[in-house]
């Protein structure tokens, strides 16, 4: 019995002064309150209960979400939600935690309200809402990279994000109608460009079946004309309705051949000369 109390007693004791680090965080040993520069990564840690703990910390990539209002170059405020994504160093992590304790991501937002508040008032509320953006968030990441070094060094800031912009009802009506003009603009310069294109279509189908009757009007000979007569002649045979043709007699078309008309103008006018 008393050996089966004292394995109980020495197992308790052993779980009791071991921790265990999980992947994605570590583990440093604080002995007496004095943090040791020794960073455990994963695995098992045995420590003494009564004069040490183990202190864990997170390595993975953290989100700090906010909801402010930044200020603007005109003087304006935009409302703005926020997402800073950070990680801790884990070969630094003592650091971090002997300079800014354990509440170190207060130091962060408190970094990101300066930086943005400085970046910001250098840019008009319209380019926060435009292409802009990510220039803006880049500036922002910078200033905030320099400050924290000032305050501490194993932090690792990955992105600033702007989502869910809002501008002043003012502006952003204004805004809208400048978007709406530009895209109505674009959309008349494209009806515009087709209309163009469909004139010159036209032209150049004018011009084509102005040179095609040229060319077919200079190929027309006196032969070429009676051979698609007889051509005609010809189909006009293989119907079998009732049809009445009028000719000259020589040819198989009525043909109104006007240079025997002038040459019966040319004897009209001899006779008269003769007779008078």
């Amino acid at each position: 019995m008393r050996k089966t109390q004292l394995l109980l007693l020495i197992l308790t004791i052993l779980l009791s002064s071991c921790a265990v680090i999980r992947p994605g965080e570590v583990g440093i040993k604080q002995r007496l309150g004095k943090l040791s520069n020794k960073v455990v990564t994963e695995g098992t840690v045995f420590y003494n209960p009564i004069t040490s703990k183990i202190v864990k910390e997170s390595t993975q990539t953290k989100n700090i979400k906010l909801l402010l209002r930044l200020p603007s170059k005109e003087g304006l405020s935009v409302q703005s939600e926020i997402s800073i994504l950070h990680r801790l160093q884990s070969d630094k992590v003592a650091s971090v935690l002997k300079n800014l304790g354990r509440d170190y991501e207060s130091v962060i937002t408190s970094v990101f309200r300066s930086a943005a508040s400085d970046v910001c008032a250098q840019f008009y509320a319209k380019d926060m809402h435009s292409g802009m953006r990510a220039n803006i968030e880049n500036e922002i990441l910078k200033k905030m990279q320099v400050n924290l070094e000032k305050q501490a060094d194993g932090i690792e800031l990955i992105a600033v994000l702007m989502k869910s912009i809002r501008l002043p009802g003012g502006l952003a009506s204004s805004v809208e109608r400048k978007l709406q003009a530009e895209q109505d603009a674009l959309r008349m310069e494209f009806v515009l460009k087709q209309e163009k294109l469909e004139a010159q279509r036209k032209i150049i189908k004018a011009k084509g079946e102005r040179d095609a009757q040229i060319i077919l009007s200079e190929g027309l000979t006196e032969g070429i004309i009676r051979i698609k007569a007889i051509d005609a002649f010809k189909q006009l045979s293989l119907s079998d309705n009732a049809k009445v043709i009028i000719t000259d007699g020589k040819t198989p078309l009525f043909v109104n051949d006007d240079s025997k008309k002038n040459e019966k103008k040319g004897k009209n006018k001899k006779k008269k000369t003769t007779q008078k």
